[in-house]
């Protein structure tokens, strides 16, 4: 069963990103705090289970064997938005580690945003999916541990928060790992939900 995120019908005070930053830097909100900031929203982050650890793992075991020049793997770290801060599972980020000492990227400088899902699968198609199209995040991919699937969103349209393409690669497939518009390997679906 998918947990469904309840909004209040009432008028609630958003907290912007400048804020958000400034109650971590105040210790307001701390490293024990599973949070991330999602439209405004503060909301806790899913638990991990043996099986999301598995594949965010794999996940960038694999990338680092790629040796990408020009790119920096990232896992669980923060993207900063104009109203979010998500911290997608793994991402690939253009430039070196240095160009993010004192900012973390947005979703222009991604190359790729990766969500590993099941019992989030709702936020990752929905919210999550919207922030990332929204931010023009040029490709976000959802490793779908319930469905044994890697869903594959490109061409974002900002103003319907949405992505103009889609496909699913299932077990038995490969989905092409695009970095800027060149394909760069393929990713078989049963290494990484087995």
């Amino acid at each position: 069963m998918t947990a469904v995120l309840k909004i209040p019908p009432e008028p609630t005070w958003p907290i912007s990103v400048a804020r958000y930053h400034k109650m971590i830097a105040t210790g307001v909100l701390t490293p024990d705090d599973h949070v991330e900031l999602l439209e405004g929203w503060i909301l806790p982050k899913m638990p991990k289970n043996p099986a999301h650890v598995f594949a965010v793992e794999t996940l960038i075991e694999l990338l680092l064997r790629l040796n990408l020049k020009g790119y920096v793997i990232r896992s669980q770290n923060p993207i900063t938005t104009t109203d979010s801060e998500p911290e997608p599972d793994v991402c690939i980020v253009r430039g070196s580690r240095v160009d993010y000492l004192k900012r973390h990227p947005r979703p222009k400088d991604a190359a790729l945003v990766i969500e590993v899902a099941e019992s989030s699968i709702a936020r990752d198609r929905g919210l999550k999916k919207r922030i990332y199209a929204k931010a023009l995040a040029p490709l976000y991919w959802i490793v779908n541990l319930e469905e044994r699937q890697i869903e594959v969103y490109s061409e974002p349209v900002k103003s319907k928060g949405e992505y103009r393409l889609s496909r699913i690669f299932k077990a038995g497939e490969s989905a092409p790992l695009v970095l800027d518009g060149r394909e760069i390997t393929q990713i078989a679906v049963s290494d990484i939900v087995p």
